[in-house]
């Protein structure tokens, strides 16, 4: 099977978990970017379901492996609170040692945002569930660049399409994503997941957010 045709399996196969597990939200919803949007995808329930929980860790992992290499970075990081869950088993699977990043200083103790062993000159690859604006991983590369780390790659389950990928590779930052947040709406409306009027909710959002 060609790699483009694996890609689309894998796609519509994580569409089919998302919508099984019910991550696909309609309503009123603040964001962490402090954004309101119609829609909301909770990727937080994925680890309460372990089977489904390693399989798309598994599609992190040969995400991985294609387009970063275990090769070009020392450390794992995970960005809290739900990239942490998944950044913890691809880490374990990978030998690869673990980082995370507070949200905040920590003020006692060693006084750290960055909790693990980091070492001046590590390269580390930044775990997030998705990606909005892209704030938190900004925060999250400048609190382990501060410290020493380098960080030129970060890999996400899903991009909501509102600029994020984008701010960070601007900053120099690769962003890679398993599946767009227009790809799962496509998808889920294939298969009669989702309605005519769903369908349009989020495209109208992303539409909206590219302004």
């Amino acid at each position: 099977m060609s790699k483009r045709k694996n890609g689309e399996k894998v796609k519509v196969e994580i569409c089919k978990i998302l919508n099984k597990i019910g991550a696909l939200k309609f309503g009123t919803f603040k964001l962490t970017s402090g954004k309101i949007s119609p829609y909301y995808i909770d990727l937080r329930i994925v680890p309460s379901f372990p089977d489904v929980f390693q399989k798309v860790c598994n599609f992190y992992i040969d995400l991985i492996k294609r387009e970063i290499g275990t090769k070009t970075f020392e450390r794992i990081a995970g960005i809290p609170v739900a990239g942490i869950p998944f950044a913890s088993l691809i880490a374990y699977q990978l030998q690869k040692p673990l980082l995370y990043v507070r949200k905040g200083l920590r003020l006692h103790g060693r006084q750290r945002r960055i909790e693990g062993i980091l070492t001046p000159g590590d390269r580390i690859l930044l775990i997030d569930d998705l990606i909005t604006t892209g704030l938190s991983l900004r925060r999250a590369a400048k609190a382990i660049t501060a410290e020493g780390g380098m960080v030129t790659d970060v890999i996400v389950l899903l991009d909501r399409e509102e600029g994020g990928k984008e701010k960070l590779e601007k900053a120099g930052i690769k962003v890679h994503t398993l599946l767009n947040i227009s790809e799962v709406a496509n998808k889920l409306y294939e298969i009669g997941a989702i309605d005519d009027d769903q369908l349009q909710t989020i495209l109208k959002q992303i539409k909206k957010d590219r302004k």
